[in-house]
């Protein structure tokens, strides 16, 4: 794809995001579209959200276990970037009106302390370069209409990236046992789903080296201080106006978001 569609796609999205309105699936218009074009979208569209005022602040992982798969139609990897105008507190109330086609998912967060830069990175890597671990909701969002995507629309989409809460609760990895430890999701005071980490590629660990050494070979680096969503260890939790969620991590604690307001589709 030529540089000036690419833009003109990240430029869309961008606005999109902007006047909380979705487009039509990138995929349908350009059925030839690779997963670089849409790696190179989303640069465009972050790039944008930057020049806006917002700082890049982290990288997450999406599409990393079965039920999060199965819902989207997407069996691999896929990352986009955290920015600043993100980032939710524990027990935040988040306007929906700011949100298109919201969605939960319940994982960790890694916060770094050390720079990690692959390829070649393990999971022992990952805990070591942690600082902490944190219960986590991320709201993931979609710019395309009904969540019409493929893998090329959700990655051009900055891989769906929303909003994302992070609990009060810290937890060291290398005494908390990431990939055996059992997440309990409710919703409205109600069990919805349950999880362990072991269903996000064997471990959030994992994930978390799968997407550095990912971002390695294209030079880019995480850097201490980075916030790193490991993906979904739930299936995802459409919200309305008035609902809360809470996930409690075993032997780490709980993350609480309460909703407000009306979704713009």
């Amino acid at each position: 794809m030529d540089k000036q569609k690419i833009a003109a796609y990240g430029d869309e999205l961008y606005e999109a995001w902007v006047a909380c309105r979705p487009v039509r699936p990138l995929l349908e218009r350009e059925p030839e579209i690779t997963i670089e074009d849409a790696y190179q979208i989303q640069e465009r569209f972050v790039a944008r959200r930057v020049q806006a005022g917002e700082r890049i602040i982290g990288k997450k992982i999406g599409a990393t276990s079965k039920p999060v798969q199965d819902f989207l139609g997407v069996y691999q990897p896929d990352f986009g970037m955290l920015t600043s105008g993100m980032v939710f507190q524990e027990g935040a109330t988040i306007d929906l009106s700011r949100l298109i086609q919201p969605k939960a998912e319940a994982e960790l967060a890694f916060v770094l302390k050390e720079d990690l830069k692959g390829p070649g990175i393990t999971a022992m890597d990952v805990i070591r370069a942690t600082d902490y671990v944190l219960p986590c909701f991320e709201i993931v969002d979609s710019r395309i209409v009904d969540w019409q995507i493929k893998i090329q629309d959700t990655v051009a989409d900055n891989a769906s990236c929303g909003v994302y809460v992070l609990g009060k609760t810290k937890g060291d990895p290398r005494k908390l046992d990431i990939t055996l430890a059992g997440m309990v999701l409710e919703k409205n005071g109600e069990l919805f789903s349950t999880g362990v980490g072991a269903a996000v590629q064997g471990s959030p660990a994992n994930a978390v080296a799968w997407l550095a050494n990912t971002l390695g070979a294209l030079g880019i680096p995480f850097k201490a201080g980075e916030v790193i969503l490991s993906g979904s260890q739930s299936a995802l939790v459409p919200v309305v106006d008035g609902d809360e969620l809470v996930c409690t991590v075993g032997g780490l604690g709980s993350c609480r978001v309460k909703f407000s307001g009306r979704s713009a589709a």
